[in-house]
């Protein structure tokens, strides 16, 4: 198809909305390290963690051979209100950097939610409603992943407690209060309502809090609550797998007009929206169908893939949760308060770092002012505040059309813009103001994270 037949969204028919999730580790040779029971230090089994999570959704977490799983009617339903969503060519954007690359994003900010994360928030809200629970419990950073299970389980007609990230609780008022709008309960973490919000207040005095420990918090109160389970934002197989309709749906447009990405950048915190993208393209790689360049963009303040540790580790801060080897900082590391609150993980997905430890993807890290300032650059000429989040993906898409522009090479790049900015203003004003900074954890830093790391043979 020549170029200029190629519009600026690309947008799919309803009917063209995939109806099962891939599962990437089905087509990887070295699968995931096992998770493990912090009790046994053993792999955990379906009992282990069923009284943590819903069941469907323990199945889906530890099946690694299953490639695709149905998704139920009622979430494609579901779905229906906002997806497909658009892939869009950055052409104003390419017209700008003055770039031969051709540049594309999948948009998931066009839904209540305002990101990606309604996507599993929907699943795991329905996989609990199927088994009879009364409500779930989560942790949110930035307040994506919370607003999306809130309005989820309002339309299910569930309860649901949100322990929010403490500095991101008093950043993004707005976000809060969308989800007390959806009937959550939100509490600012480490709080002292948990026998663990009062364990790390007391050993971190004026803490800002962290996802580990807002963690740490909702899983305590699922187990100590009748009726209720813990849900999880990312991080976990089973999100991956609910967010794989990202890719799937990117796919289906890029091969609808033969478009084939060079590169594929995402932001990279926990990976559910990394993880998502890039599946069905990985799963290419991975069979030997075709090749791609994924890169991996982490918080300069977060560095968990480019300075962590490929270990085991505890998924949270109280060490409540089941032990998970993957790259991380220490499940002690407590981030500097920037605002890419969805990106404050000391940890990353097991899926992701096995991939990023065999080599088939690579991972950079980016200080704050740099991500803001192309975030700006982005919304002057594309019409979407991103957030800050996402536009970590967006600055080295950039600097990849910028190589591309000193060289003459006329790549395809595609990337992620999983939610918009528009409760993140506090963040924009301190970069307009010029009273943003930049904050790069010390070796010494990172090496009372690592002194925290379990010892598992």
């Amino acid at each position: 198809m020549t170029e200029n037949k190629i519009p600026y969204k690309i947008y799919l028919h309803e009917n063209e909305m995939p109806t099962h999730y891939y599962n990437v580790r089905a087509d990887m040779k070295k699968k995931p390290a096992p998770i493990i029971n912090p009790a046994t230090m053993k792999p955990a089994t379906a009992e282990d963690l069923e009284p943590v999570f819903c069941k469907e959704l323990v199945k889906q977490e530890l099946d690694d051979t299953t490639a695709y799983f149905e998704i139920p009617e009622e979430i494609r339903s579901f779905y229906r209100m906002y997806r497909p969503s658009p892939l869009v060519r950055a052409y104003c954007l390419e017209e700008k950097l003055k770039t031969p690359a051709k540049i594309y994003y999948k948009f998931e900010g066009n839904n209540t939610s305002g990101s990606h994360k309604l996507n599993s928030a929907i699943a795991q809200a329905y996989y609990a409603k199927q088994q009879g629970l009364k409500g779930v419990t989560t942790e949110t950073g930035a307040g994506q992943w919370g607003t999306a299970l809130s309005m989820a389980c309002a339309y299910l007609g569930l309860d649901c407690k949100v322990y929010m990230v403490k500095c991101s609780y008093e950043q993004k008022p707005f976000r809060r209060e969308v989800m007390k709008t959806y009937g959550a309960s939100v509490t600012p973490s480490p709080s002292m309502d948990t026998e663990t919000g009062r364990k790390i207040n007391a050993e971190h005095p004026g803490t800002t809090g962290s996802l580990g420990c807002a963690i740490s918090e909702a899983v305590e109160t699922a187990l100590t609550s009748e009726g209720y389970r813990y849900v999880l934002g990312s991080v976990l197989n089973q999100v991956l797998l609910h967010q794989s309709i990202i890719g799937l749906e990117t796919k289906t447009a890029m091969d609808k007009y033969g478009i084939v990405p060079d590169i594929i950048i995402g932001c990279a915190g926990g990976g559910s929206n990394l993880g998502g993208l890039i599946s069905p393209f990985m799963g290419e790689k991975l069979r030997g169908e075709r090749d791609y360049r994924f890169i991996a963009v982490e918080p300069a303040s977060c560095p968990s893939l480019t300075r962590g540790k490929y270990a085991y580790d505890y998924c949270d801060t109280g060490k409540i949760c089941p032990l998970s080897k993957m790259y991380t900082l220490g499940s002690g590391f407590i981030p500097s308060a920037n605002h890419a609150g969805g990106l404050r993980y000391h940890g990353m997905s097991s899926t992701l770092s096995e991939l990023y430890d065999q080599g088939l993807m690579e991972a950079r890290s980016e200080v704050q002012t740099d991500v803001f300032k192309a975030a700006v650059e982005f919304a002057r000429v594309e019409g979407i505040l991103p957030a800050p989040e996402s536009s970590h993906a967006i600055k080295v898409a950039m600097d990849e059309a910028l190589k591309c522009k000193e060289t003459g090479e006329e790549k395809t790049i595609l990337f992620g813009l999983t939610g918009t900015g528009y409760f993140d203003l506090k963040a924009y004003e301190q970069f307009n103001s010029g009273t943003m900074s930049d904050y790069i954890p010390t070796d010494e830093d990172l090496a009372a994270g690592f002194a925290g790391l379990p010892k598992v043979e």
